[in-house]
């Protein structure tokens, strides 16, 4: 079966690759643990208190492309205003860009709902 193209809307563009629905499902759960992490780092203690450092997203697929995606929790003031580093290389292009995080998880959704 051949895979779907996932398609990343990046601030200026976006970029289309093979993409399994697996990976997808894969990369969904990581990003919705990143979530939990942002979520546990926006949300101010109690006074005195000290925030726990949380562990950074490094979520990494090999196909027909190589993905990487990178994200510090511990640097964003809430999930809505985090952004992600992104690398999507092959043998002949390597691209590495910035993307807002909820722009990729609706990438990523929109994806799966057209994969089933």
């Amino acid at each position: 079966m051949s895979n779907t193209l996932l398609t990343l809307n990046l601030v200026e563009g976006s970029v289309s690759f093979s993409f399994s629905p697996q990976a997808a499902r894969e990369l969904k759960a990581e990003i919705d643990q990143l979530m939990e992490r942002l979520k546990a780092v926006s949300t101010k203690p109690a006074s005195g208190a000290k925030v726990t450092p949380q562990p950074p997203l490094e979520y990494r697929y090999t196909g027909e492309v190589f993905l990487e995606i990178f994200c510090n929790p511990n640097i964003w003031p809430s999930p809505f205003a985090a952004k992600v580093l992104l690398t999507v290389r092959d043998v002949s292009i390597r691209l590495t860009t910035e993307a807002e995080l909820t722009r990729v998880i609706e990438d990523i959704n929109q994806y799966l709902d057209q994969v089933g």
